[in-house]
């Protein structure tokens, strides 16, 4: 879709060589035949007035008109009367180029697990923490800024864990950075420089494509490590030859298991015995309707934990903020990396963010957000209960997914196939686990960015599928 450009829009780099023996005029329409081959002007776009374009070449408004002219005869511009000129919807063919791709038919239900309900993103409060900020925030904070993140904000957010997450924290070992896909290559890369060599990643848990491409990333082999019904297998663990684990022990996902106690306390032996460094993603731990959360892992073992935390889940992905609360031997370290990588987040935005959980409105929108995510998880146990009884589900009642046990003669990709074909996106188990082991055919379902009636009406228009009876 191209740009529409407010006002008079913007200028149009050409260039225009009066040492050539080649007329202006030709030189003009060459450029703008280019611009629009190469892709530097889209179908739809508007190009400067003649007037405009005129002023800015400093040759005269004939010579434009006429190069216009010439080009809609070609096919590349159109125009109508009292209207701009713009890049032809048929340039494409008269440039040689093939049409745009069409677009992936949208579907009308996804049960996309990892996603929150972005209609309810506080949008109000934002506007007003960002109002608030500006009108309080001093010069200096227009600047660069220190590369851990905002002290103010790692001040609050420091309070913040201590008290939801029953964290061990300090703003001093706290680094501000993009999200949880950032955090975690600032802290592979320290750990890699420093020796380590292989990294264990939960299986079933972010999948081959996501661990190899962060491990390699930092220089790492990657490993899976099973989980079952008390988490992750520490044994395996030690057996593995990693230094370094990457786990959810909270919401283990996408299971849905909290890390049991023993292996909490079997987790921090390995750790203290293999000198190595517990990464916990502590991604939905905001979400847990039938009973307060567990605390956070580091509260356990601070020295050798590294806990990460977003908002991608609690507030939108596209906010790109979170949080690593660091050991004090790693701290200077990925704030360093930190600073080599980009200078630091966005201040503004760090700044309004503890605004919002100064004023008490965050904590307000996770009430208001638990409320609604339980109701939607209640539906979808009724809807599952109604029409696929045979189909059981697994998982805390927390998060907003839940694990789909389908029968065991049932396709796990025939049925996401299938469900694809009448606009429903469901998503196996599979593309979960190392090697994308296919059985037990399960999957994993979504509800975050699904309100009530959808889920039930997406459930009720694949219920024979996960029933086992694949009709497409």
């Amino acid at each position: 879709m191209a740009v529409e450009w407010a006002g008079l829009g913007p200028e149009l780099l050409v260039a225009l060589d009066r040492g050539r023996a080649e007329p202006l005029r030709e030189q003009l329409e060459g450029t703008l035949r280019e611009a629009i081959r190469g892709g530097r002007l889209q179908v739809g776009e508007r190009l400067p007035s003649s007037r405009a374009m005129a002023r800015e070449l400093g040759v005269s408004r004939g010579l434009v008109q006429e190069c216009y002219v010439q080009l809609q005869a070609e096919g590349y511009l159109s125009s109508q009367g009292g209207s701009a000129t713009r890049v032809a919807g048929g340039a494409h063919l008269a440039a040689g180029l093939p049409p745009p791709a069409p677009a992936a038919p949208r579907l009308k239900i996804d049960f996309r697990p990892g996603v929150p309900d972005l209609s309810s993103f506080p949008r109000s409060d934002w506007l007003w923490a960002m109002r608030e900020t500006l009108r309080d925030v001093p010069n200096a904070d227009f600047d660069y800024g220190e590369p851990r993140g905002a002290l103010r904000l790692r001040t609050v957010l420091a309070a913040y864990v201590r008290r939801v997450r029953s964290a061990a924290a300090t703003p001093g070992h706290i680094v501000i950075c993009g999200g949880f896909a950032q955090g975690l290559d600032l802290v592979l890369r320290v750990l890699a420089a420093r020796g380590v060599q292989c990294v264990a990643f939960e299986d079933p848990g972010y999948g081959d494509a996501d661990t190899s491409v962060v491990s390699a990333h930092a220089g790492m082999r990657a490993v899976p490590v099973p989980v079952d019904e008390r988490g992750i297998d520490v044994t395996a663990l030690a057996a593995s030859g990693a230094r370094v684990v990457v786990l959810t022990p909270a919401h283990q996902s996408p299971t849905g298991v909290v890390l049991a106690p023993e292996r909490r306390q079997q987790l921090v032996a390995w750790a203290n015995e293999h000198d190595a460094v517990i990464m916990e993603d502590d991604y939905d731990a905001e979400f847990r309707y039938d009973r307060e959360p567990v605390g956070a892992l580091q509260g356990l073992a601070p020295d050798r934990v590294v806990s990460i935390g977003t908002v991608s889940k609690s507030l939108a992905p596209t906010v790109r903020l979170g949080w690593l609360l660091c050991p004090a031997s790693l701290v200077d370290a990925v704030a360093t990396e930190k600073e080599a990588s980009d200078r630091g987040s966005p201040g503004l935005d760090q700044l309004a963010f503890a605004t919002l959980i100064e004023s008490g409105r965050y904590d307000r929108h996770l009430r208001r957000m638990r409320a609604i995510y339980a109701r939607r998880r209640e539906v979808l146990v009724e809807s599952l209960t109604r029409n696929a009884p045979s189909v059981r589900l697994t998982g805390l009642a927390a998060g907003f997914h839940a694990v789909a046990h389908l029968p065991d003669t049932a396709d796990e990709q025939a049925v996401v196939t299938s469900a694809r074909t009448r606009s429903i996106g469901l998503r196996g188990m599979s593309v979960h686990r190392a090697g994308g082991a296919t059985t037990p055919p399960q999957l994993v379902i979504g509800f975050g960015n699904v309100n009530e009636r959808a889920v039930a009406e997406g459930i009720t228009a694949v219920a024979d599928l996960l029933k086992g009876t694949v009709n497409s």
